[in-house]
């Protein structure tokens, strides 16, 4: 089981995925902006293997916080849910980056975590 931290100010599709990862074995815990999961990541960091981040979040956006929670945890592997994939360019030339585009399936996200998981 892996422990996953989902940011992403869309409370619908936060819980959808929520169920579907937590269905397939995760430990899941959700935040509804860079700023909580911020929070989370300094406190508990050390324990997630994934941050599961949309770009586009009030607070502080989803690359802000990936790049900090990987400055503080350089193994914890980061994908984006987005529909501007274009932002994220630089990012994903960093291996432990992976990007969804929205609008996704359920089933797709979840098949791409558990690879991203798998490494």
């Amino acid at each position: 089981m892996s422990k996953i931290l989902i940011a992403d100010d869309d409370e619908t599709l936060r819980t959808f995925l929520k169920g579907a990862l937590e269905k397939h074995g995760h430990d899941v815990h959700d935040y509804p902006d860079g700023g909580a999961a911020w929070s989370e990541i300094q406190k508990n960091g050390d324990s997630y293997n994934l941050l599961l981040t949309d770009i586009v979040m009030p607070e502080m956006d989803g690359i802000e916080l990936s790049r900090a929670a990987q400055k503080l945890h350089p193994t914890l592997k980061i994908m984006y849910m987005t529909g501007f994939s274009g932002m994220v360019q630089n990012d994903t030339k960093n291996a432990a980056i992976k990007v969804i585009n929205k609008p996704f399936h359920l089933r797709d996200i979840v098949a791409q975590v558990n690879d991203v998981l798998r490494g």
